[in-house]
């Protein structure tokens, strides 16, 4: 209980510190350090797929603007190091295609991003200034600022500017300078990037249309869900509780989804509150669902009246999963901007899978003890929809591993984000996938007239222990005689008369 209750508060403070400390579209500087990157210090400014302005071939919809513009880059210098003329900072903006024009190297050795001695005995560049070179491909690119301390200045300032987008890419801004003796240097100040339809990172864009439409889906499917409902509460069971629960949570997080995107969209400014919710709802409803389908496997209410020692095993289970999926979710999502993933994802993500992986491993150890119960008892009606349930988790399953592969290839040759216009279908299919396998169990689990007959019967169990009792004492021989038949036909009548009484001695015994 008192880890239960650290392991809270910690989620609490990280929550806190995202929603007064959460970025935007407007990226803001503040105070960041220059760090030591080989021979050149750096500052990363932000990496952003951004659509034409104008009119491109390849994408139908460009229309209106797309710029990045500058305001207020201020660097800051202490004091005791203000004493001299600084060299150069500048401020890179290059697409990523033009990358390889950013550094190079002396007689093939180890690529520097300063120009060393070496370089400059060449002639290609001038000692202690960052190594640039005209792109082929994109005529004036990278755009290259700069700004130099003078005498014993403490600030230096970057002229506002505005850099228009002709050319859809993955924009990427770099604040670099080479000069040894500016130690402890910050910067401070914003850039805007925007879309042609708006403040959106070109990576996010689509995902707001399609969290609208999965809103309506949402919306159709609890059209469906509540209207039987309402035709035949009085034939309600606890499990269908469960999934109305399930559809609602659903509903209130894709619209809030949307509601977040469109807000950053329009504002260029992330509502870090709106996000936190659209997370926890989430959050919730795929740690309800998991616990679901293990209750389900389980047999619970089907085959067992309760889930006895084994609830406090699936509740412990169910929070794990849930902080873990919350911490992993609030990192990716609150105050995300760039289209870059962290390495803090990368570290995130292990325990949530090992958890999912868990869940999947008790579900079908669970599902096959409880399809050998239900044939054993030829229960047909129950065992035919939970073959049916475990055929949809078994393709789902199979699905998911295959998409996983395919992430990981798609990951593993995009390593500059190259392939950014495509990257939402990641995510997108994760949420088609759980939808669908919630609109099996929607379909198999609708509220009807005859669903009290998957619920949890005693007499059913009483008949088995009868049809039990009298199957394990008569043992018929392969090849039995006539008079054997007869004696064998007359003995279950005296066993079914004995066998209230050895069910009440077994009843006394318990």
């Amino acid at each position: 209980m008192l880890k239960l209750q650290y392991s809270l508060l910690l989620l609490s403070l990280l929550c806190f510190c995202f929603v007064f400390f959460s970025d935007a579209s407007v990226h803001e500087y503040n105070g960041e350090k220059f760090v030591s990157k080989g021979n050149a210090f750096v500052v990363h400014g932000g990496s952003e797929g951004i659509y034409s302005s104008f009119h491109d071939p390849n994408n139908a919809t460009s229309i209106g603007d797309s710029y990045i513009r500058f305001e207020k880059i201020t660097f800051h210098r202490p004091k005791e190091f203000a004493n001299f003329s600084s060299r150069s900072i500048q401020a890179i903006l290059f697409e990523v295609e033009d990358r390889e024009t950013i550094g190079g190297s002396a007689y093939g050795g180890q690529r520097a991003v300063c120009c060393t001695a070496d370089l400059a005995k060449l002639g290609v560049c001038s000692e202690g200034e960052v190594i640039l070179r005209p792109s082929r491909e994109n005529s004036g690119w990278p755009k290259v600022f700069g700004i130099s301390f003078d005498g014993d200045d403490e600030v230096a300032i970057l002229p506002s500017k505005s850099i228009q987008i002709t050319k859809t890419g993955m924009y990427n801004l770099y604040f670099i300078h080479c000069d040894l003796n500016l130690k402890d240097l910050t910067v401070e100040g914003k850039t805007v990037w925007k879309n042609p339809n708006g403040y959106l990172p070109g990576r996010m864009a689509p995902l707001m249309n399609f969290f609208g439409f999965m809103s309506l889906a949402f919306v159709i499917l609890g059209i469906f869900w509540f209207s039987q409902y309402a035709r035949f509460w009085r034939e309600v069971l606890p499990l269908q509780n469960c999934i109305t629960l399930v559809i609602t949570l659903g509903m209130l997080e894709m619209a809030l989804w949307y509601f977040d995107y469109a807000e950053f969209n329009e504002s260029g400014i992330r509502p870090a509150g709106i996000t936190m919710w659209a997370v926890t709802f989430g959050t919730i409803k795929r740690t309800i669902a998991r616990i679901i389908i293990l209750m389900v496997s389980m047999g619970y209410g089907v085959v067992r009246p309760t889930l006895g020692g084994l609830t406090s095993k699936v509740i412990m289970l169910g929070a794990t999963f849930f902080l873990a999926s919350e911490v992993l979710e609030l990192v990716e999502n609150v105050g995300a901007v760039s289209d870059l993933s962290g390495k803090a994802r990368l570290f995130l993500v292990l325990p949530v899978a090992i958890l999912d992986a868990f869940f999947i491993l008790w579900i079908f150890t669970s599902l096959s003890a409880t399809l050998n119960k239900l044939q054993a008892r030829r229960m047909v009606v129950k065992l035919d929809i939970y073959r049916k349930f475990t055929n949809a988790l078994a393709v789902a399953v199979i699905v998911s591993v295959g998409w996983i592969c395919y992430e990981l290839y798609f990951k593993s040759n995009d390593i500059y984000n190259e392939q950014w216009q495509n990257a939402w279908i990641i995510p997108a299919f994760w949420q088609v996938l759980s939808f669908s396998l919630l609109c099996v169990i929607c379909v198999l689990w609708a509220p009807s007239q005859n669903s009290m007959r998957y619920a949890y019967s005693e007499e059913a169990n009483e008949d088995f222990n009868k049809d039990d009792t009298s199957l394990t004492l008569i043992k018929p021989s392969p090849t039995p005689s006539k008079d054997f038949k007869s004696a064998a036909e007359a003995r279950p009548v005296q066993v079914n008369n004995g066998a209230s009484n050895g069910d009440l001695e077994e009843d006394k015994t318990e």
